[in-house]
């Protein structure tokens, strides 16, 4: 039997009049990499900002692990074991690549001010750093550590933003738009990437995104939504083939399927 990592039982979000996700239900297994998909404005950044914490939910709850999370802070889910990156790239830009990585690594110190203050927290601070080597070694980012965030190459910005999350030591990882603003070739690497830390780090990923040959290559199940109510799931065949999808959120005829 999977062991369930997240399960989304009927969540609702409304903003005044506004109901920006509607009764929303879904389950994410261990290991699966799993998308949600839809429209603009269909309502995904909204059920991943419930899931972190970052809106608590109207109605409903986020089950994590099988511990109700619904309405607990960011910062309290991310210790939880969830990590997530934007659809905005939000990278400290005035800081080193290594320095971004190594300031995420600091969720997992156990010192305090006490012994910061006097310098007891050597040995704690000397494994972080060498941990941040080791995890941009892991992602072909180490030969950029000294350089600054913000002169970094677009695609390299959103490989430098995952490595940031995966510093968090998480066991569940959402992206969301990762492949946002890539060329071909780098959304094709991108996807080589999320397979790759998937299985190197035993993570769970969830990710919303707009580039159907990604989506399609590296899901092994598939949500899709629309006016933020779920009108499908299944697996990639299942869903290229779904009228529901094709007439809601591809917007091409019934039989000529998805491309």
């Amino acid at each position: 039997m999977s062991e369930n990592v997240l399960h989304i039982d009927h969540l609702t979000m409304r903003f005044g009049g506004v109901v920006a996700v509607n009764d929303l239900s879904m389950d994410i297994n261990k290991g699966e990499i799993v998308a949600l998909i839809g429209p603009n404005g269909a309502g995904k950044t909204t059920a991943f900002n419930m899931i972190t914490g970052v809106y608590t939910p109207t109605e409903g709850k986020v089950m994590l692990n099988g511990q109700d999370v619904t309405g607990k802070r960011p910062d309290e889910i991310t210790k939880l074991g969830v990590a997530r990156t934007f659809q905005n790239i939000r990278l400290f830009s005035s800081m080193t690549v290594f320095d971004n990585v190594l300031t995420a690594r600091h969720l997992r110190r156990t010192s305090n001010f006490l012994t910061a203050t006097f310098r007891l927290n050597a040995v704690e601070e000397r494994k972080m750093r060498a941990d941040t080597e080791a995890l941009l070694r892991e992602v072909d980012l180490f030969d950029l550590k000294d350089e600054m965030a913000i002169s970094l190459p677009y695609g390299k910005q959103r490989l430098l933003e995952i490595a940031r999350a995966l510093s968090t030591q998480p066991k569940l990882l959402l992206l969301d738009e990762p492949a946002a603003g890539m060329n071909p070739q780098e959304t094709e690497e991108l996807g080589a990437f999320i397979k790759q830390i998937k299985d190197k780090f035993n993570l769970t990923v969830f990710l919303i995104e707009h580039h159907m040959n990604l989506v399609m290559g590296i899901s092994d199940r598939i949500y899709v939504i629309d006016f933020g109510k779920q009108i499908a799931q299944g697996t990639p065949a299942e869903v290229q083939n779904n009228p529901a999808v094709i007439a809601a959120y591809l917007g091409v005829d019934e039989e000529e399927g998805v491309q």
